[in-house]
Parts: structure tokens; C-alpha cells; sequence
């Protein structure tokens, strides 16, 4: 029997705020425009965010030169404030993300399935430089 285990990778950030701000900065479309970018060359314009079980979300994130760009976004599976967001990209695949408090900080940690198109590498530096942007967008405001 063959069986069809999708990859998953696993990026983290320890985010030196409390875990409401941090829900908030995660969540909020006023928010996720400021921080949801690779590299400084690109951007998120716009986001929309239905947080809630069932609900829609997407991002449009495009380089600042507009040369590309493409819509990011999917459906929410699970949501729980300020413990879980479970979601199902567009695409199919899964993401699991863990907010977990440790005084007036927070660890997120992002679990994803893999896509067939970019390396393994390529995807992990790219979601993790998109963490690591939310750490210093959060942390500095």
C-alpha cells in the first residue's frame, strides 16, 4: 500500500511580547499589511481576514517594482484565540500554527505541508523570514 505523507515543515519565532498583542498583530488586516513579507522588495497591500471557523482569509503580496505578485489565502479549518489557527491554502495543503505563552513572551510555531514546485530550503527561508519580520514588526510596536 502506498501511502501519500506530505512533507511538512516547521519554522518558529520566540516573540519578546504577550500573547494577546501577538493574536492581535497576527490577526488584524492593519497589521498583517505591515509584517507579511519575505524581503524588503515586497509587500502585502492588501489582506482580508474572516478569523473564525469556516471563515476566508487572503493576502496580496506583490514586489514593490510590480513586477509579480499573487494572492495568498485560504480557509479556516479550527481557530481557538490566542492557542491555534488550523487552515486549508487555497491550494490544498495544510498549515498549523501554536501560539504558546511563556510570561511576556511568545513562541509561534508554524507547521506547513510542503509544495512540489520550490526546494525545501527555498520555502523554509521563506516562511521563516516572513516570522521573523512579524517578530520585529510586533516587537518594535
Amino acid at each position: 500500500m502506498k501511502t501519500n505523507k506530505k512533507t511538512t515543515i516547521t519554522v518558529n519565532a520566540h516573540v519578546h511580547a504577550p500573547i494577546d498583542k501577538v493574536w492581535e498583530f497576527w490577526t488584524l488586516p492593519k497589521h498583517i499589511t505591515k509584517w507579511n513579507n519575505a524581503s524588503d522588495d515586497w509587500h502585502t497591500p492588501k489582506a482580508t481576514n474572516d478569523l473564525k471557523d469556516g471563515g476566508q482569509f487572503s493576502f496580496r503580496m506583490e514586489a514593490k517594482d510590480g513586477s509579480s505578485g499573487f494572492d495568498f489565502g485560504g480557509i479556516y479549518d479550527n481557530v481557538k484565540t490566542n492557542d491555534s489557527i488550523h487552515y486549508t491554502i487555497g491550494d490544498g495543503r495544510k498549515v498549523h500554527i501554536l501560539f504558546e505563552a511563556l510570561g511576556i513572551t511568545t513562541v509561534i510555531t508554524e507547521t506547513f505541508e510542503a509544495e512540489e514546485v520550490n526546494s525545501i530550503e527555498l520555502q523554509l527561508t521563506g516562511w521563516q523570514a516572513i516570522l521573523t519580520n512579524f517578530k520585529k514588526y510586533t516587537e518594535s510596536n
